[in-house]
This record gives C-alpha cells, structure tokens and sequence, in this order.
C-alpha cells in the first residue's frame, strides 16, 4: 500500500503543534512541512487501525515465519508477493517439500498438524529452508525473513527451529521491568569485543563479567550493539541480514534472557542499537531480492544507490511497516528490552547521501523536496507505537544533521524520541586536542560548542563513543598519551601527566556542563590504550585489537586504576546530585586568560582550570548561594592520579563581597589542570535527603529489592548512629556465577563536620599538610591498598578488625576486589 500520494496533508491538524512553535519559533515558517509528514503519519496510522488494528499489526511476528499454535502444530506465513509457488522443507521433512497455500495479497501460508503424541511436528534446532518458484521461472532458497535463530556455517548461514524444552528454558523474570529512568549514565558496549581474550566474546561472559563492573562503576543503563545478526562482524550491525535472531555468535537466545534478567536484578536498563534504514545486500541469507525482484522490500529507484553494501528499505510498502514495527516489538516481548537507539537516522530522512551534514542555523536545509517524508513517518509511527504500548521505553535517536524536533512529542509534530546524540561534541574535542597547543585554548570556544545544540530538546552527551574507537579513528586516551609507560612506579611524564589531568576534566565536563545523559564506550573509562579492529582479510583475522583489557584497571600496578577510579566517583556524584535531571548549567566565570571555567549546577560548584601551568591560590569567584562549602570531587586528588594539592578537609566559607555579579563569593584554589568540584552544606543536606526517597520511590514496590532499599532507607536516617554497618552493606542479589550489591542512597548527617566521600576512609596529618590513607573500613581505602587487600576485606560489612575508624560515608558502596575480574 502506497501513502504518498496524500491529498491536503499540508492542512492537516496537529493537536499540539503550538508547544513546537513554543520551544522554535523559527518552525513555524516551515509549518506546511510539519503538517505534512504529520498528515502522513495520521493517515497510515487510521489505515492500519481501519484494516487490521494497531496492537494486532505491530506484533506481527506472532503470526509470520514459523510460530507454534495452541494445539502444539506450527503455522507458517510468509509474504512473497512475486511467487508462483512456495516450499518449507527441512530435516522435519527429510527435505521433502511441504506446499504453502497463497492466502491473497502476496500472502502464502501453511499449517502443519503436531505428531500423534502431541508433540511439534519440527524438532527443536532442525534446519529448514523456503524454496521459491517465481513468476519469471527462478528458482530460490531462502532463510524466512522472520527466522529467530541462524548460525553461521562456514561462509553460509543456517536456519534453524527454536524450539528448546522448558526445562531447558533459563528462568524468566518476566514481572521484573524497571520504572523509566529520570536520567541516563549510558555504558555503550558490544558483545564481541567484552573480554580480553582475542576471541569473540559471549552473552554469558558478559553476565557473568561485565555486568558486575558496569554496576560497580556506577552506570544505571547498557547499551547493547550488534545484536541482531549480521554476517559480516565488523560491520557492528550496520549489515543486519536476520532482523529477529540475535546473533548467534554471542550465543543463544536464551543466553541474551537470562542476560537483560540479571541485569534487572542489578538495577540496569537494558536498550539495543537497531538499523532501520538499511539491510544488507545478501541475498542468500538475507532481505535482499527475497522474492526473486529487487524491490520487494527495498528501494528500486536510484536513491537506494548510496551504499555498495546495504539496501534501503521502502517505507511505502505496507508490509515492509509490518515487518520494522513487529521487529521493535518482538524485541521488547520476547526478550523485555528496554529501549533502543536507531542508527543512522541521517540516511533514513534525506533522499540524498551526503556525508557532510552538520548543524545549521538555516532551517532550509531541512525541509523541502530532499526530504524522505515516508521514513520520518515511519519514525513517527514507531515511536508512537512504542511508547503508546509500553510507557517506560526509551529511545535514541543518532543523527548527524541536527535535524529539529527529533525529541519534541508526535502530538507536537515531532519525531518523538527521548533523546538524541550530540554528534557533534566528540570531534570538537579531538579537534581542539589536535590543532591548537593548550595555552591557546578558548574557553568561550569549549562552552560554545556544548550550547550548540536545539532548543527544548534531550541530549545525550559523551567526549567520544564506538565511532571514535574504531581502526580508522584515534582515541583520546591515544591521542593525550599515546605509548607513555603506564607503571605506577615510575615518575611519570609530563606527557602522561597532561593525559591523565586532561582525560578527567575532558569526561567531567562533558557529563556535568550540559545534557540530560551521558554515554561512555566499554573501555573509556579507564583509558583503554587501543583502538577496536575488528578481525579482517587485511589484518589476516587478528583478533588483538577487538577486545577490552579490563584487567589493566584492575592492576594495582597500572596508572588506569586512577582513571577507572576517577570514573566511578563522577557517576556516584551524579548519582547523589542528580545534574543530569537538573536545569543547564549556571555559567558563573569564563576567563580565557586564567584558562577558568566555573559553573553552577544541581546545587554543586563545578571549577576548572585548564591553564597548563599557572595554579591560583585564594582565587575569588562568585556564588549563589552563601553558607559553607566542601570539596566533593577533586581530580588532583592522589586516588586519581594526582598530585594532593587541595585538601579535602578544608571548609569554605562565603563572604559578604560581590564577585561575578553576585553578592557573595569564595577564596579557592584551584591548581592547574584540574577541577574542583564543591557543595553547599545546606544544598548537599537536602539534596541527598532528596535522592534517597527517589531511590526508595523507584524500588518501593519491586518486591525483595524494595524491602531491602526499605531497610537501606531506614538505617541511613533514623538508624544512622547505629546501623553504619548495615548500610554499608546495602543489599545482595545472587545471579549464576557471581555476586553483586547496589548502591543505594541515605542521607549525610547533618551535624558533620566535612564531607568525607570520596574522600572516605582518611585520616588528615595537618602537621605534615599531607594525607594519609588509613586502613578505614571503607570501599575506597580498600581499593587503593593493594598491599592490605586480603587482611581488610574480612567481612560483608566491609569493617576492619584493624582499625577503630568510622567513616561517614553517604552510600552503600558496592564491595569488589580489584583482582575479582
């Protein structure tokens, strides 16, 4: 069925297009456009409801391929409009041909009766094939392009029946999702490369390895790439040949279930990448010229000419509707995803390829006759549908363009999307870091390019992300400290002290200064040294380069601790102050001289000094808000890699004189490549207060994990003289292979007399104007006295027999030893 042909779509109504022009007022010049591809969207969305319904139609996949019925039989149905006649055969069979019967509309379907005892009359894990006479006298084999599960044999791939018994089926957590999150910390990952062996990784793997550190470093959401599969593996995905069977070379499909269970048990959301622009050009195994034609399911025109390896998909066929939409679904029912990311939305809305697209003023660029309207009604009508039958998704869009509204709401005449990613911020970086020395930075330059985004819209910010990592790119890490040794031992350089300063004020700001998310690629966060290469004829399938050495993090020896550390403080804080939910930054001094940035937000004090040489003492600068404050975060902090210039300890008090435009301010110092982070006492009070009945709020009612958060609430407030052990403690959840303990959130006494995380755990020797870690009985001080590692960790308590000190702490830390991984 073919919409584009729409009559006075340009009048259409949109109930809320007022509240687009609201955030943009330069929309409303281009207002025909919205309504245009609104009408469109409206139009398709009453004809799916008019003929089959929308929950019916969008979860197709119950009803095409190979799908079980009540009385233990198998129905199949395909849609091969340009077939004379259509076969299933298979070992069931012994490769004889069963016939499909056409049913109408290029529909062919056929019903096969269980065995006499009941049973399916396929076998679990038989290989089956759909042969294809067509009009024009070819003779095909094909893989259903509804197939759940394909393996790869040698240079082919294999359909095969899923079909496993119950008792082989792993437990389901089915009633276990969790509540949508107010604000993403996003850990990208990919399967394949998740260990540090050169070989692919797989799903259990990163259960059992890579989900305890993710949680540990304080990420509340996975994003998973490459899960659908694809023939080519350094494609990450972009060549999708089997749209509904997760890629057999991680694994099962019951292995991905028991993946995304356990990773609700430990409180992750759990989103997938999905290619809905593009399939790949194979046609054995894959969509392409699946019927014998070249535009069944993909563009025959010259538009789809833009890639030698991918086909386009059609967005004005009907069926090809049915199929993008069921494939969202299918994902989200069978295996309780909890949001995707559609790649490549650039390509999917412009007729026309170009590769340099970037952010314009002129709104021109986007509307007009180079526009794909039928695919940004399709993006219309999948987020509609999402988001419509399941309320706690979350989607992302990736486009390169800075097309407007992706994120404003359908209704509005937007795309309908949670988020976007802000492309546009990791080659600013690298461009920055590449072209001018560092005494030429400008700090107007940095905090511009952050501003440089849509007005009212959700962005995702990240310093780099899987397209920074790949062969052909180079890491900041690679970039800041290329070969430097690493040894902990060693002095270090001044190159691999610029990194290491660099490398945290980089990822800091990039978190704190703007957005409402924050993405970081598996490896990034302690400075994983190599680029990923995917194993390739040219590099004669070296497998070297695909994998993340977690270990180097995890050696006490190695300077990466302090970045992994560096890490996990910055996600705990945000954690506790949640600025990712907060309002933009309050940009109270940029001084392109002093090389300073100061900012306000979510109640913290955000100062950065990125002079390369020049630290300032009692440095003045302006706040909002009087009363005492203390240093909550300092990357020059030795557990960072270093150099201990500030004390922790210290408390800072406001005065009565205007500084920055405000009435009171504060003497600092800040030293030189680094940042200072501090909090009100008063604000630091209120806001953790604030976070813990978040927590208890969004885990009250999820049965164990609630009474356990319930607990966790209970002895950090009214128990908080009493229970410190138990708090610590926060609360377990057992999964196959390992163990693992949240971290939770109570409130900071009120009474105390500085802030002790994540400065825990340490004594100050003022006589000496050095610090001093101690034996505490805290997570931190364990983490960084390797030499005591087995004598301290004694207990679940995390208390040392060692030591009578008493930390403040103000979360339940999650307990792991470095060597564990």
């Amino acid at each position: 069925m073919d919409f584009s042909t729409c009559d006075n779509l340009q009048q259409c109504d949109v109930p809320c297009i007022e509240s687009l022009f609201a955030n943009d007022p330069q929309l409303r010049s281009y207002e025909k456009d919205i309504r245009l591809r609104y009408g469109l969207f409206e139009k398709t969305l009453m004809a799916i409801e008019r003929e089959e319904g929308f929950d019916r139609f969008s979860r197709s996949y119950e009803n095409y391929g190979v799908v079980l019925t009540h009385d233990g039989g198998v129905k199949c149905r395909e849609w091969i409009p340009n077939a004379r006649t259509v076969y299933l055969k298979g070992d069931f069979s012994n490769w004889e041909r069963v016939n499909y019967k056409e049913v109408g509309y290029g529909q062919w379907e056929i019903y096969i009766p269980p065995n006499h005892d009941g049973s399916c009359p396929i076998p679990h894990l038989s290989e089956l094939k759909i042969e294809i006479e067509t009009r024009d006298n070819q003779v095909l084999e094909r893989i259903s392009p509804w197939a759940n599960y394909v393996t790869q044999w040698e240079s082919s791939f294999k359909w095969l029946f899923w079909n496993p018994k119950s008792n082989e089926i792993s437990k389901r957590f089915v009633a276990n999702r969790l509540p949508k999150p107010d604000r993403l910390r996003i850990y990208e990952a990919h399967i394949g490369i998740s260990s540090d062996r050169c070989q692919v990784s797989s799903f259990r793997h990163f259960t059992s390895e890579v989900l305890p550190r993710i949680r540990g470093l304080g990420y509340n959401c996975v994003l998973l790439m490459a899960i659908m599969e694809h023939p080519c593996y350094s494609s990450v995905d972009c060549q999708v040949t089997n749209f509904f069977a997760p890629s057999s070379r991680y694994g099962t499909p019951e292995d991905l279930r028991e993946l995304i269970s356990v990773a609700h048990e430990m409180g992750i959301y759990v989103m997938m990448d999905v290619m809905h622009s593009e399939a790949s050009r194979n046609s054995s195994e894959g969509l392409n010229r699946f019927d014998g034609t070249d535009d069944c399911f993909f563009r025959s025109d010259r538009r789809d000419r833009h890639a030698t390896d991918t086909r386009k998909f059609d967005f004005t066929k009907w069926e090809v509707l049915r199929f993008l939409l069921s494939n969202l679904r299918h994902y989200v029912d069978n295996f309780d995803f909890d949001g995707f990311r559609f790649r490549d939305v650039t390509s999917m809305i412009y007729h026309d390829q170009s590769s340099d697209r970037r952010y314009a003023s002129d709104y021109q660029q986007y509307f007009g006759m180079h526009m794909d309207i039928e695919a940004i009604a399709y993006l219309m009508l999948a987020n509609k549908m999402l988001h419509q039958f399941y309320p706690q998704i979350i989607t992302i869009a990736e486009e390169h363009s800075e097309y407007p509204g992706l994120t404003h709401l359908v209704r509005e005449g937007g795309f309908g999307f949670d988020y976007r990613l802000s492309m546009h911020i990791p080659s600013k970086w690298m461009q920055l870091l590449n072209e001018r020395r560092d005494e030429d930075w400008n700090m107007n330059d940095i905090c511009e390019m952050f501003l440089e985004c849509r007005r009212g819209e959700k962005y995702i910010t990240f310093p780099e992300n899987y397209e920074q990592n790949t062969d052909d790119q180079w890491t900041i890490a690679r970039q800041l400290m290329g070969d430097e040794c690493m040894l902990d031992g060693q002095e270090m350089s001044l190159k691999l002290d610029r990194g290491i300063s660099l490398y945290k004020m980089i990822r800091l700001f990039t978190s704190a200064f703007s957005g409402q998310a924050f993405l970081n690629f598996m490896g990034n966060e302690f400075g994983q040294p190599d680029w990923v290469e995917f194993p390739s004829v040219q590099n004669f399938d070296n497998y070297h380069l695909a994998r993340r050495q977690f270990q180097l993090a995890d050696n006490p020896q190695l300077r990466y601790k302090f970045l992994n550390n560096f890490d996990m403080e910055m996600n705990r804080l945000e954690e506790r102050f949640a600025w990712l939910n907060s309002s933009p930054a309050f940009l109270t001094r940029q001084h392109n001289d002093d090389k300073v940035i100061i900012f306000e937000r979510a109640g913290l004090l955000f100062m950065f000094n990125f002079h390369p040489t020049r630290s300032y003492p009692d440095y003045r600068i302006g706040v909002r808000t009087p009363g005492k404050y203390n240093i909550v975060l300092d990357s020059d902090d030795k557990m960072f890699g270093g150099h201990g210039r500030n004390q922790a300890s210290t408390d800072f008090y406001t005065q009565q004189q205007a500084c920055d435009n405000m009435k009171c301010s504060l003497m600092v110092y800040l030293p030189s490549r680094s940042v200072v982070v501090m909090a009100n006492e008063t604000i630091y009070s209120k806001q953790n207060w604030i976070n813990a009945n978040r927590v208890y709020n969004e885990y009250g009612n999820c049965g164990e994990r609630g009474r356990n958060f319930n607990d966790a609430r209970r002895g950090s407030e009214w128990h908080r003289h009493r229970s410190h052990s138990r708090g610590r403690q926060g609360f377990r959840q057992t999964s196959p292979g390992f163990e693992t303990r949240f971290s939770g959130m109570c409130v900071t006494e009120p009474s105390y007399q500085r802030e002790t995380s994540p400065y825990k755990g340490r004594s100050f020797n003022r006589s000496q104007n050095r610090i001093d870690y101690r034996d505490g009985p805290d997570y931190n001080s364990r983490m960084y006295r390797g030499e005591n590692m087995g004598k301290e960790m004694k207990s679940d308590f995390g208390r040392s027999s060692r030591s009578p000190v008493r930390s403040r702490s103000i979360g339940f830390k999650k307990s792991h030893s470095p060597t564990r991984y």
